[in-house]
């Protein structure tokens, strides 16, 4: 085994100790509350080498001293997103989205609903919320304000942004495709832009659920917080879960995702749906 760790490290462009592994857990342990697993090794070595030959760093030790010895260093935010894990799609699942439509019918006359959607990656999980919307009031401008968050500043632009590959749309109807997307000619050919009418309804912002204020203001109708707590341990997620109930209206909604399972916070929410949430009566 051994001789085995010490072929892998000699074929490495970089040595990376079990110690930097574990600096690395604990660092982003603290600034995101990411828990790393033990396997996750390989996948930390390809990501934060590139960060190190971006920085011009000689070895993981002097890349992780420099962001230690600095908390203000711009540098913490590549750190950040590169160790975020961001796989999403449009529609991903899809039982939720008739659940959340069915709530928003609900509404009060006059009453703007709104929704946030608190990892929100690149943006399909925002916009699948908003395309639902326009279709549930048959309107391209419904009474809906969407938030949508992420602690990853590189995915955010994309989100903002709101082009994706043709091939990403492809589980998607024909209908909807040609409802809610621009599909580019010539040196944009193979990708498609979100409608402007759907891109108005969503504010993104760089947010981490682990800073100590939330400058969000409820009550939310519905929150979208999907294969996220994955990656926090079960304390976190608790302290996660005391901000988001306060933030949801007396009915509202918490949408997570299929691998999370809350029963350490029996007391704060109770499962009505499949992977859908409300806040326990108080």
């Amino acid at each position: 085994m051994n001789a085995l760790l010490s072929s892998e490290q000699s074929s490495r462009e970089y040595a990376f100790s079990a110690r930097d592994f574990e600096c690395v857990k604990r660092m982003i342990y603290a600034r995101a509350g990411i828990a790393l697993a033990e396997n996750r090794q390989e996948m930390v070595y390809t990501r934060l080498s590139r960060r190190l030959r971006a920085t011009g760093s000689k070895g993981f030790g002097e890349y992780l001293e420099r962001l230690e010895r600095d908390d203000e260093d711009t540098e913490w935010e590549s750190f950040t997103n590169a160790l975020t894990t961001n796989l999403t799609a449009f529609f991903r699942e899809a039982h939720h989205f008739p659940i959340l439509a069915e709530h928003a019918k609900k509404r009060q006359p006059g009453q703007i609903i709104k929704l946030w959607c608190s990892a929100s990656s690149t943006g399909e999980e925002a916009y699948s919320m908003a395309m639902t919307m326009v279709e549930t009031f048959d309107s391209l401008k419904p009474p809906v304000r969407i938030l949508a968050t992420d602690i990853d500043t590189d995915v955010l632009a994309v989100a903002r942004e709101g082009v994706y590959a043709l091939d990403r749309l492809e589980s998607m109807p024909s209908e909807r495709i040609r409802r809610f997307f621009l599909k580019g000619k010539n040196n944009t050919s193979g990708y498609a832009r979100v409608r402007q009418e759907l891109r108005d309804l969503i504010t993104f912002r760089q947010f981490n659920l682990l800073d100590t204020r939330w400058p969000m203001r409820g009550p939310f109708n519905a929150i979208f917080c999907r294969n996220v707590m994955i990656y926090f341990d079960k304390p976190t997620q608790y302290q996660i879960l005391q901000k988001f109930v306060p933030l949801l209206s007396h009915d509202g909604l918490l949408f997570m995702g299929h691998s999370e399972v809350f029963q350490h916070a029996s007391d704060l929410i109770r499962l009505i749906d499949r992977t859908v949430y409300k806040p326990v009566a108080k």
